[in-house]
């Protein structure tokens, strides 16, 4: 067996048959789990009684083998039919491998979107890659498990391991944020004097001109922000963010960071240490010159905490409160009080020293509310608060009990309120979405809607004469007036985000995710050309070649065919049950591949420029779910990769697996969105675990690989990305797992999304 067999040149088939009469080499297992494998069939031949055809077929085709084996002289005759002839009466054996050791039985993880393990940093040292030149693989291991990555026929000769990669030669530089963090956040949107409205999505304080259509970002924090506040100066600005981990698995504490709003430079970082969780609120003094700021984490005792920020020295903390502390904020005349409310609570407090003194806020006879919301300050040094009542009340200065009221200000909770320049209140509601203007005297004066499908407000700024901007749950960002309405400035998803697909000719692309909703967008406006709402939540999305279409797949099984110009549903389909996790056209669009969560990759023909389907049928052969797929330039074949780390390759016009090493050596690919192969698998880090890259991109001029991995980073490599651990520009912005990466049609963006952040990042290439 250790003999080459010539002229087979035989892949690694599925139907785990012929690895028992094939040579290692041969199928480019080399030692490939065995055990695992025979178990895993064993539950397969108990659990799906489907699966007894595909083992019929597939013994025929090694029977098939076997005789040209043994027409070739090659001495089978005893391994290869005892091993099959076992696996079908269900009573496999353990076989060692030719290095003696019988692998253990492993689980694999669920979901390349499962919560993260932790990172391989045993005691043993992971594999390193191997090059077998005589039968032309690269083999590289996943928690040690081999894959095998055939090397195209004019490299063999040259290819080496220890050929250093150089650096690309391009980098990115955040050209565009989508999104904004309203559906948990508060207080979060400002108007600078620069004409700069800032706010925050995923670890990105966004400046954003709106007259200019201009952003520009500080990226100074590691994970999610959660709290901003703006000095008096208008220039510095705090924001506070949450416990993180790195890469290596080391936390990284929750800390607050004061910048220059102008300049992006990080001035002073309060913490790491005194703080726990995350800073939920932060907010800087106001009459003395706004020296002091306080900040609240959020730990069970919610400590709140005063700082002189400027030496980064802490004056003072105490436990807040047990429940929620949704505000905290210095009164705008009194150096020493600060207020903070939140659940079932409002306090009072007293700087004096070193100490901080509480008084709670007493309601009297008026209806003490489930939550305070919101607090801001009237011209004459009353304090107003909102409530989840829908309530307005104002507190003398200086004092702990109202002095006024106005009951039912909202239907639902007040989540906003801004006093504007003139003296009078802006009040944002929840439930009822209404925007709505208070006189000095608390006498309502005007009022607006906030249309149903940005949702509930969270925060309001004022803008420039009587305009307003506001914050909605719903992570928009809107802008206009009382008197015109309002109208979308900002659109994001609210949801995890996985689907994601350019344009093949047009500066759009589209983006959908758990929130149900699909956004075809325009990179020269920066919003949705148009969204659609639909019924299941979407995991995958891709374009027609002519681009007058789009598919968008879902975790039903569904999915839809969309027109680009009208949004009008095509068509709709399912296959299966479970998620379809991708989709892809052949690049002459006569194909339509889908790989979904059954291990099952459908192919239907396509018709009419992507208006008619027809089913030809599944591709059955992975033992795991289905994670990346491409298509052969010239549409005449498609590889997959599964969740278990198996490469397959499969005829389309057939959907039979094609199991020759020498088809598919040298099949030039149209893309390379798969995270497993010769050409890409440079991109894996040592210790790598097999979930820890989600997606990958060849930009289309074929110099570019982008990656987009579980530690918020997306990476660029030169391509082809061919040897182990290759160097990259690596790039921060998103807090979350980064599901997924694409350049634009002209190479000149690349698009990267969060998954919980929500965030869609739009990168330059410079």
């Amino acid at each position: 067996m250790a003999q080459r067999m010539p002229g087979c040149g035989i892949l690694y088939d599925t139907s785990l048959l012929l690895q028992f009469c094939n040579d290692d080499n041969l199928s480019g297992t080399s030692g490939m789990e065995v055990d695992d494998r025979i178990s895993y069939l064993e539950q397969r031949l108990q659990l799906q009684e489907d699966e007894i055809q595909v083992l019929k077929a597939a013994l025929a085709d090694v029977l098939r083998r076997l005789t040209t084996c043994e027409e070739n002289g090659l001495s089978l005759q005893k391994r290869g039919p005892s091993k099959v002839y076992q696996l079908l009466r269900g009573l496999p054996s353990r076989p060692s491998l030719s290095n003696g050791i019988v692998p253990q039985r492993r689980g694999y993880s669920t979901s390349p979107s499962s919560p993260k393990r932790e990172l391989l940093t045993g005691k043993s040292k992971p594999k390193e890659a191997s090059f077998n030149a005589e039968d032309g693989y690269v083999k590289m291991f996943l928690r040690g498990r081999p894959i095998p990555m055939f090397v195209p026929g004019a490299v063999v000769a040259t290819y080496s391991l220890d050929t250093k990669l150089e650096l690309p030669h391009k980098k990115l530089k955040l050209d565009w944020v989508y999104g904004y963090r309203g559906r948990d956040c508060r207080a979060n949107l400002f108007l600078l004097p620069t004409g700069e409205i800032v706010y925050f999505v995923a670890a990105v304080a966004v400046l954003y001109n709106v007259e200019e259509q201009r952003q520009r970002h500080y990226l100074g924090h590691t994970d999610d922000i959660k709290c901003l506040a703006v000095h008096p100066d208008m220039v510095t600005v705090a924001t506070g963010q949450v416990a993180g981990t790195s890469k290596d698995g080391k936390p990284l504490p929750p800390h607050v960071r004061v910048w220059d709003s102008v300049s992006l430079n990080t001035l002073h970082v309060l913490g790491p240490g005194p703080f726990d969780r995350a800073i939920s609120c932060v907010g800087f003094s106001k009459s003395n010159g706004g020296g002091l700021l306080c900040a609240v984490d959020d730990s069970n005792d919610h400590v709140l905490s005063v700082w002189d920020w400027q030496k980064e020295q802490k004056l003072a903390d105490v436990k807040c409160s047990n429940e929620s502390v949704l505000a905290a904020t210095f009164h705008p005349t009194e150096p020493t009080l600060l207020i903070t409310c939140g659940k079932s609570h409002i306090h009072f407090w007293t700087l004096e020293g070193g100490s901080l003194s509480k008084r709670q806020g007493i309601f009297e006879k008026h209806e003490k509310p489930k939550y305070v919301l919101c607090v801001a300050f009237t011209e004459n040094g009353d304090t107003v608060t909102g409530d989840s009542g829908g309530n307005l009340y104002i507190w003398g200065k200086g004092g702990n009990r109202i002095c006024h009221a106005v009951p039912g200000a909202h239907e639902g909770g007040i989540f906003g309120l801004c006093v504007l320049r003139n003296g009078t209140i802006v009040t944002g509601g929840g439930r009822d979405r209404r925007v709505v203007l208070w006189g000095r005297d608390y006498q309502k004066l005007q009022e607006n809607e906030v249309p149903e499908g940005f949702g509930p407000v969270r925060t309001i700024a004022e803008g420039k004469g009587d305009s307003l901007f506001v914050g909605t749950t719903r992570n928009s960002v809107l802008q206009g007036s009382l008197a015109t309405g309002f109208s979308l400035l900002v659109q994001g998803h609210t949801e995890e985000l996985w689907g994601l697909a350019t344009h093949p000719g047009s500066d759009q692309f589209v983006t959908c995710g758990q929130d149900k909703q699909v956004h075809l967008w325009s990179v020269a406006t920066h919003q949705p050309l148009w969204s659609k709402g639909i019924e299941d939540a979407a995991r995958s999305a891709g374009f027609h070649p002519s681009g007058s279409v789009l598919v968008v797949g879902t975790v039903t099984g569904r999915w839809l065919v969309l027109d680009t110009e009208t949004r009008d549903l095509v068509t709709i389909h399912t296959d299966g049950g479970e998620q379809i996790s991708v989709v892809s056209f052949s690049p002459d669009g006569k194909y339509l591949a889908l790989g979904s969560h059954d291990n099952f990759v459908y192919i239907y023909a396509v018709s009419e420029g992507g208006r008619k389907y027809g089913r030809i049928g599944r591709c059955s052969g992975h033992s795991s779910f289905i994670t990346h797929l491409d298509w052969a330039s010239d549409s005449s074949s498609l590889v997959t990769n599964s969740g278990d780390y198996e490469i397959l390759y499969w005829d389309p016009s057939t959907c039979r697996q094609v199991t020759s090493a020498e088809a598919v050596r040298n099949i030039e690919w149209a893309t390379a969105t798969s995270v497993l192969g010769f050409g890409v698998f440079g991109i894996w880090p040592e210790g790598a675990d097999g979930t820890d890259i989600n997606a990958v991109c060849r930009s289309h001029d074929g110099k570019l690989l982008a990656s987009a991995d579980d530690f918020g980073k997306v990476h660029l490599f030169s391509y082809p990305c061919c040897q182990p651990r290759a160097p990259s520009h690596t790039y921060c912005g998103h807090s979350s797992h980064v599901t997924n990466v694409a350049f634009l049609h002209d190479d000149s963006l690349l698009f990267s999304t969060g998954g919980t952040d929500t965030s869609i990042l739009q990168w330059r290439l410079v």
